[in-house]
């Protein structure tokens, strides 16, 4: 494991350590896209409202940082979304960002009690804030999410919401509801979205994605019933089966798990195979 987590800073976290710097939810960087040490930022007269203490990175200590709301970059520095960073940092350093960006929201967002108002206290034994009156420990909210490839033979099930470019399409996606599992989260999303019927759901992989606070759990399922309807709902502009070589335009790239089972189904049914 090159990151070890932590949520106790050390009392010396040595000359240099890593620092995410957060304005809202955008991370501070140089105009080429690098972290900017702590002895820049300390030399700019940058002052953070809070601070937490990540854990080491390669045996670097790291930490993430809120900036203050009317902060604005100093020249030759920027604020940018960690979706405009992908391909800036290293994956493992990218993810380790979108952790950094989720405990700065967390930390800002919990400062109250949401039962008596009272100020909140960082927990010394993990990751979480509680009322000292209430003790009810408020951790860093996170929210699953189900991502599902739909196959029918040679085809598989994509569809484009109204807020995605134009002409592209993915696999379908969408939160678990409270007292449900992912795979029947998966069955109700399919149906909801489309009015497709599924079965045989199988667990593909996960991915933490921060946008804002999702962890998307992705799976393959088949398709057993059935005609793609999309009239009914509002989230899905237009969906329907398509062949393994007359794909649609997807998005670019291979950083997200809706890539990876895109991917994986050319991988198993593409003219490569026949």
């Amino acid at each position: 494991m090159r990151f070890v987590p932590g949520h106790i800073a050390p009392e010396d976290p040595g000359p240099s350590p890593r620092l995410f710097a957060f304005h809202r939810r955008e991370l501070l960087v140089s105009e080429a896209n690098a972290l900017p040490s702590v002895e820049t930022i300390d030399a700019l007269g940058i002052v953070a409202a809070r601070t937490q203490y990540l854990g080491a990175w390669d045996g670097e200590h790291c930490f993430s940082a809120e900036l203050p709301a009317d902060f604005k970059p100093p020249d030759g520095y920027a604020t940018r979304d960690l979706r405009m960073l992908f391909g800036a940092f290293e994956p493992d350093l990218h993810a380790l960002a979108g952790r950094a960006v989720q405990i700065v929201e967390w930390d800002r967002t919990h400062q109250f009690c949401g039962v008596c108002g009272n100020p909140t206290e960082i927990s010394t034994s993990d990751r979480s804030r509680a009322c000292p009156d209430c003790e009810i420990p408020l951790y860093p909210r996170l929210s699953p999410a189900m991502i599902v490839a739909v196959e029918r033979g040679d085809e598989i099930l994509l569809g484009r919401g109204p807020q995605f470019p134009p002409g592209i399409f993915s696999v379908l996606a969408g939160f678990v509801e409270p007292g449900e599992s992912a795979e029947e989260a998966v069955v109700r999303e399919v149906y909801e979205e489309t009015r497709i019927h599924v079965e045989d759901v199988r667990y593909f992989g996960s991915q933490a994605w921060p946008f804002p606070n999702s962890l998307m759990l992705g799976f393959t399922a088949r398709y057993v019933g059935g005609s793609v309807d999309t009239s009914h709902d509002a989230e899905m502009e237009a969906a329907d089966f398509f062949h393994v070589d007359a794909l649609p335009t997807t998005f670019p790239g291979n950083i997200s798990i809706s890539q990876w089972l895109l991917e994986d189904f050319v991988q198993r049914h593409g003219k490569k195979n026949d």
